[in-house]
Formats: structure tokens, sequence, C-alpha cells
């Protein structure tokens, strides 16, 4: 990519720098895959001047696709970072992907930004999977407006497509501009202002003519006009002016735009900006919006933070002179540069040659070690997606990236060395699909190895998992498309391997009481080998454990011997006795067996305590048992038929369902069978069309049916 990037011209463009929070804008863009937000990302960086043309998403050519497994795939899969200079304003766009399975990229873009931009195509309208991001964006107070894009196409349905943006997302969602037909009655060449009045007119090309609406323009958009007038009225802080208006009075421009500023600043009110990304048509518009709507990182609540030790600190505040506190957004790996990681500044200065403390946290189970360490910034860089350019310095407020980290994992908080702090965590989706990988040869797995901790460093989403009752490599993946990346990186790295069936752990258990006798006598013509011990195997209810019991009488066995007995047991129950997992919930009760004054030995009677587990076991009925997890669905409530027949499918008892309040979601709970919930991600996804998502904690082991255990039991032994 970075030969793409010098042959578009963008090595040699400035890198905008600010000194105060107020002149930063940090907009995060969001939709569902095709509604066309890199394209529009693209589009403004050429308006803008930052680069000379825009790229193509579909030969990965653009600024925020450099990743080559997304090239491969035509595909946006990461974060990425793109700022541009308006009316003296820099605007950090953060394109986010469009895939579900890529949510957690989504996240650290909603962590980095002060507002939401929803892209929503005028062919395509809203999904399920958007209006859920609308309500994330909702239940933290994000700020948020909605561009309408691809008015060149066909089929484009402007209108339908802003009456499903208000069906979806509120009443409070209307449009400050409205699209012009050119002369050809079809496509789009401007845009009527509805509160100033005025035609942008881009018949002519870019930048538009600006002009007064014509008496003819105006009836048809009377009705729209007033229906935002009183919107932005009602949002008003001055208490009077509705009934001012109501009474007669004219409301005028210098009163309604900086009421809808304010209003749209404090996540009150959602304007809609028609836009062609192919054309040009509204992105002057949009970046007006922006610069004058968008709240300023002065304006936007900041996470709390704590010292390292978890104890209270006094609430940041967005102030270029406070204590130094930034956080690691999204971690990448490149292979010159190396790690290269995206960073908000929060409060302070982050300089170069400055010394910085590194806080890890909270995510160990998922392959993400805490740690504490003091590292050295050695350069601190402005990116326009894979570039890199150096800066001075980051501003509260600002984004920046820096290079070559140790230790800096996404999520990180950087703080002064003098008083670390920690910021406390984003919330992360749960990894729910499981890929088990194996390296092709003994030779590629220290490059696994190395490859999977860089993944993981930079992938929150990626959970990490060597099952030691499997004995399997297991990565935790959000869906197939994100799978699909991984591996891709994965080879990419230089790394042969092969994907394996997933393994359910499993577990062993008798049925019944059983005997077992077990005796090892070898002889060799030196120090022979002899033990005997017979045993009583008795199942203990669900959860029992082991318990060993020593019942031996007269010395039969001598008491030194006894713990060799039991370890030898111990180990058969780890090797397993029918399939070859642990086994789990027995009492043995040593109660016989014979001894020999000069062959017997530790070695030999731990052999005959695992002989005679054997024994007992091809009479003690045995049993597999299958792990059962509760799950919690959530779904639209028109879904909630066909997950709960899909759940009865995979053997699951359904335990009920609420209703979540004003959402129009259901929360389904069911005990399933693990092995049935492998590829739940997947299906669920494609059951309610990517609405529904799950969560799943473990609850207990029960028998598995006998037809299903008789197959693992085939193809244990024919794995032998």
């Amino acid at each position: 990519m970075a030969q793409k990037t010098s042959e578009r011209g963008l090595a040699g463009a400035a890198a905008p720098v600010v000194t105060e929070p107020g002149r930063v804008r940090n907009v995060v863009l969001v939709g569902h895959s095709g509604s066309g937000k890199t394209t529009l990302a693209e589009a403004l960086l050429a308006a803008s001047g930052t680069i000379p043309r825009p790229g193509s998403v579909t030969e990965g050519t653009t600024v925020c696709d450099h990743d080559p497994a997304a090239v491969r795939q035509q595909r946006s899969v990461s974060l990425a970072c793109a700022p541009l200079v308006h009316d003296d304003v820099k605007i950090n766009l953060l394109d986010t992907p469009g895939f579900a399975d890529f949510v957690g990229e989504l996240r650290a873009g909603l962590r980095a930004a002060d507002a939401a931009l929803f892209v929503v195509s005028a062919v395509d309208g809203v999904d399920d999977a958007t209006t859920a991001l609308w309500e994330e964006c909702a239940a933290v107070g994000m700020p948020r407006a909605v561009a309408i894009t691809r008015l060149d196409h066909p089929r484009a349905d402007y209108d339908g497509t802003l009456d499903r943006c208000q069906e979806a997302f509120g009443d409070n969602v209307m449009p400050l501009y409205q699209p012009m037909l050119g002369d050809d009655g079809q496509s789009v060449a401007g845009l009527l202002g509805l509160v100033t009045l005025r035609v942008l007119d881009y018949s002519a090309g870019h930048p538009p003519q600006v002009r007064d609406a014509e008496p003819e323009h105006l009836a048809p958009v009377e009705e729209e006009r007033n229906a935002l007038i009183e919107g932005i009225i009602a949002e008003s802080e001055d208490e009077t002016l509705m009934d001012r208006y109501l009474g007669g009075e004219t409301v005028g421009q210098d009163v309604l735009i900086p009421d809808l500023e304010k209003a749209v600043a404090r996540g009150h009110f959602y304007p809609v900006i028609p836009v062609c990304a192919q054309t040009g048509v509204g992105l002057d518009a949009l970046l007006d919006t922006l610069v004058s709507s968008a709240p300023t990182p002065l304006e936007h609540d900041l996470p709390a933070v704590t010292g390292v030790d978890g104890s209270p600190r006094t609430p940041l505040v967005c102030d270029p002179d406070g204590p130094l506190v930034a956080e690691v957004v999204k971690t990448t790996i490149d292979r010159h540069v190396g790690r290269v990681s995206l960073v908000r500044v929060f409060s302070g200065t982050l300089r170069p040659e400055q010394t910085v403390h590194v806080s890890g946290h909270g995510m160990a189970e998922r392959g993400h070690p805490d740690h504490d360490a003091d590292e050295r910034i050695a350069h601190i860089y402005s990116p326009l997606g894979a570039q890199l350019r150096e800066v001075s310095s980051c501003v509260a407020g600002d984004l920046c990236a820096i290079t070559k980290s140790g230790s800096a994992e996404t999520g990180d908080t950087l703080s002064g060395k003098d008083e670390p702090l920690l910021m406390a965590p984003w919330r992360m989706p749960e990894p729910l699909l499981p890929i088990a990988v194996v390296a092709k040869s003994r030779s590629d797995e220290d490059a696994l190895a190395k490859n999977l901790a860089r993944l993981v460093a930079g992938d929150p989403t990626l959970r990490l998992e060597r099952n030691a009752d499997t004995h399997q490599l297991v990565l935790w993946c959000m869906g197939e498309s994100h799978a699909d990346v991984v591996l891709e990186r994965l080879r990419a790295g230089g790394v042969e391997l092969d994907t394996e069936p997933v393994k359910v752990s499993l577990r062993e258990t008798f049925g019944a009481a059983a005997k077992g006798h077990g005796r090892h006598v070898k002889q060799s013509g030196g120090h022979g080998q002899y033990a005997v011990c017979d045993i009583e195997v008795e199942p203990l209810p669900r959860g029992g454990g082991f318990e060993f019991v020593d019942k031996v009488v007269g010395g039969a066995v001598p008491h030194n011997y006894i713990p060799s007995v039991e370890k030898g047991v111990r180990a058969q129950l780890e090797r397993g006795l029918v399939a070859g997992y642990p086994v789990v919930d027995l009492r043995v009760t040593l109660f016989d067996g014979k001894a020999h004054s000069v062959d017997s030995s530790d070695a030999a009677f731990q052999t005959a305590g695992s002989m005679a587990l054997k024994e007992a076991a091809e009479a003690g009925q045995m049993t597999l048992l299958e792990p059962v997890d509760e799950i919690v669905v959530r779904v639209p409530e028109a879904y909630v038929g066909a997950v709960m027949s899909d759940l009865s499918g995979r053997r699951g008892r359904p335990m009920g369902t609420e209703n979540e309040d004003e959402t129009g979601y259901s929360l389904v709970r069911a005990e399933v069978p693990a092995t049935e919930l492998i590829r739940y991600a997947v299906e669920l996804r494609a059951i309610t069309s990517g609405a529904g998502t799950f969560s799943r904690t473990y609850v207990r082991h029960e028998p598995m049916p006998s037809h299903l255990a008789d197959a693992v039991r085939k193809e244990a032994v024919a794995a032998r």
C-alpha cells in the first residue's frame, strides 16, 4: 500500500496540526457494508484537498483500505483514521467496517470519536444491525447525524430512505437539505437548504454555485421546512420561542442556526444530509455541518480514570496543559514499521522523546496480559490511512499514531510516568465462533506462535485458547468473515497452517458401580515387577469430583504403595477410559492386593492401579458427559419464534423470554449442549438477518444421548 500511497501523492501531503481542542472534530463513520462509508470518506478527503483524487474500493486503492486481507476480499475490515481540514478545523474521520464480524473495530471508533455520522444507502436503506448501532450510540449519548448516500444510483429512493430512517431512528431525524433534480429529471444536480433557503447548484461541477431559491422551489418543501423549524425550536433553550413562533412570529436564521448547532452537539437532534460521493453533491454541506454542529472534544464527557491500582482519581477534563492521559484505540502490525498504535489523547499533550507509562488491564482471559511499564515515545505521527506523517505534538482531543511500542496494545492507557493512570475500558463483544488451527510442520509452530501474539495484541475481539482437554489451539472469532481475515493475516505472515474440526471438552464417568482387578507381573532376568490391586468404583453425583478410599486390611498392599495405586488411577482418569476424555465424579476404593518383597515398586503399583481402573470400565456402563451452556439470545421480537424453533432443533431447553422496554427486542434464555453451539454465532446471524446476538455461560456437564455418545466412541477408536 505504501507504493500506491506514494503514487497518489499522499506522501507529500502536509499533516494538519492543531494546538487547541476546540479546533478538532472526531467523527466516526457508521453503517452497514455497502452503504458507502469508505467511498464517502475518500470523496471528503478529495473535496478538502487532502488527496488529489479519490481511490477505488474495489481496487483496494483507498486511503482507508490498506489491509492486504481487506484488499483481497474487497471489504473494509479495520478501523482507519483520515484527517482533513475544513474552514481551519481538523476533522478526524474514523472509517469503520460495516460487517458485523468487525464490531470490535467499530467500538474502538466510537471510543475515539465525539460524534457519529451514520451513512445510509439510498438504495439499500436501513437494516436491523444499523438500528442496533444507533441504539448503542444513544445509550452513551453520542451526537449523531445521517448522510444518505448513493443518490446517483438508478434505484436510489431518497424520500423512502428518509422515511425509513425516521421510523428506525426517531422523529428528531430531520433533513437539512432537499435534493434537486437536474434538467434530465433523474440525476441529482443540487441541494436546497431548508433553513437557509439557498440552493447549492452542482450542475457546473464542484464547488457549487450558491444562489437564493426561486419561489417555485419553496412550495414543495414548505411542509418539511415547517417540521424542521418546529423541531429546532423544540430543542431551543429559549422556552418562549415556540409560543412566539406559533403566534405567527418569524424566527430568523440567526436564531435557528445556533439553536440547531447546539441541539446536534448535545445529541438531541439528528440532521440528515443527502450526499453523492461520485458527483460531489452535498460534500460541502456535510463538511459545514460537521464543523458547525459536531461537538468539540471540550464538549464531550471523558471516560473515567483511576490509579493503576484502582484508586479513585479526579475526573478528566480536555486540557492540553493537564496530566497526560491517552488511550490506544487500535494496534496494527506493519511488516516494515512494526507495531503502529492509533492513540486518542484525552488530556495533556503527547510529545516526541517523551517517556510515558503504559498500563494494560482486564483482558488476560483473551490473551492480553495485564502490564505496567515505562516507554519512550520516539516519534509522533498524523495517520492518513497507512501513511504516517510526522508531527511535533498531539494535544488533548486529537488523534495521532506512535510506532515501535514494546508493550502498548489496544485498550491500553498512556499516562505520565510520575502519575500512572488507568482509563476505564470500553465494552467489547465476546468472540463466540471457535476455529481450531494447527501448524503444518514443526518449523511452522514458532512462526504461528509469533504471528498469533501479534494479532491478539491488536484485536481484543480475538481470543486465543490452548484447550488442555482437547489439546487444540483454538481461535475464538466474531464470525466467518473475521476468521477468514485472521487466517489470511497468519498466512500472509509466512505461516503454513491448517484448520480442523473443533472438539468440545467432554467428560467420562461411570454409570454404575464396578470392580476391577489389576495385575502387573513381569520377570525379565533381573529385577522384576510385581503388583496386584483390587478396586471398587462407584459413581458420585455430578460435580462430586474424585475420591480415593483405602480399605486394605492385613497389609495386603504395603502402606507405602497405596499412594502409588492412587497416582496410577489419577493418571488414567486424566487420559480417559473410553474416548480419551477425562473421567470425573467417582469414588475408587482399594480393598485388596498383593505385593512382593523384592519385585514390587512404585511404578509397578501405578501400572496395576491403571489396569484395575480399565477393567472396571469394561463392566461399569461408562457414560459420556457433554457440557451444557446457558445462552441468552437478544433478538428483535419478530424473530423470537424462529430462534425458539432453532434452539429446539439443537436439543435446547427454553427457560423463558422477556421483552426489553421500548427497544423492540426480546431476550430468549435456554440451556443448550455446547456441541450444538460451535457454529451458532454464524447461524443465529443468518436466522435474524444479522440482528441477533447471544452470550453463553457454562452451567454443568450432563449425559450425552446414547446415539451421539456411540458416534464419539467409534471416532475415538478409529483415531487410535
